[in-house]
């Protein structure tokens, strides 16, 4: 199986290099999204001026559709155009998506403290997990470095902060480019959210106020 994913992974850098010599750009160009929490806008000599918040950000690679159904009809090869063969999905492309926040988040009753943690999604037919987790992400791949993940290759739950049931539902229409997002955002919190075709599945959190405790 593991020779399976070096081979498939190869496959994946070659198609990789071969859209880029014919569009100039990256097959799955990296992203972001990003929310400041806890703030507020105060008067400036050129306009209102935002001060005091703090930062939350998803870092990601967000592959296109290209005509693919990425996650597919329920059965055995559910979720594999996404995730060929690692353990879990590393929800994007490349190397592993990352959250990085500067306030501590309530995810599911757990916290979350300020820091960089890599996310996954387990794949199951109307049943996806997201995970947060403290393995470390690759920039580069490197088959050498096991203290470090390249995508979900060799991901284990030891390293898991919190697990957390995904809300899916359908988008009636379809998104081309994967997508992570902060909706129903306040001070208080709101949703980590992803959109790619038809699904968009969604996790709420709540920003966890200094010396509070998850219940």
């Amino acid at each position: 199986m593991r020779l399976a994913g070096v081979v498939v992974f190869a496959a994946a850098l070659g198609a990789s290099t071969f859209i880029l010599a014919q569009g100039g750009r990256p097959a799955s160009p990296p992203g972001t999204a990003a929310a400041q929490v806890g703030g507020k806008y105060e008067p400036g000599s050129e306009g209102p001026v935002y001060r005091g918040g703090s930062w939350i950000e998803i870092t990601y690679g967000r592959p296109l559709l290209r005509g693919r159904d990425p996650f597919g009809a329920p059965g055995p090869q559910y979720g594999k155009v996404a995730n060929p063969d690692a353990p879990v999905w590393r929800a994007g492309a490349n190397n592993s998506t990352q959250l990085k926040t500067e306030v501590a988040l309530n995810i599911n009753n757990k916290v979350v403290a300020p820091g960089t943690y890599t996310m996954f999604i387990d794949l199951k037919p109307n049943n996806w997990t997201l995970i947060v987790s403290t393995w470390k992400a690759q920039q580069r791949y490197d088959p050498g470095n096991k203290a470090e993940l390249w995508g979900a290759y060799e991901y284990t739950p030891d390293k898991d902060v919190v697990r957390a049931p995904m809300t899916l539902a359908a988008n009636p229409m379809s998104v081309e480019q994967l997508t992570w997002a902060f909706s129903d955002m306040s001070d208080a919190g709101g949703k980590l959210t992803m959109l790619w075709g038809k699904q968009i599945a969604s996790v709420p959190f709540k920003v966890q106020a200094t010396g509070t405790s998850a219940k």
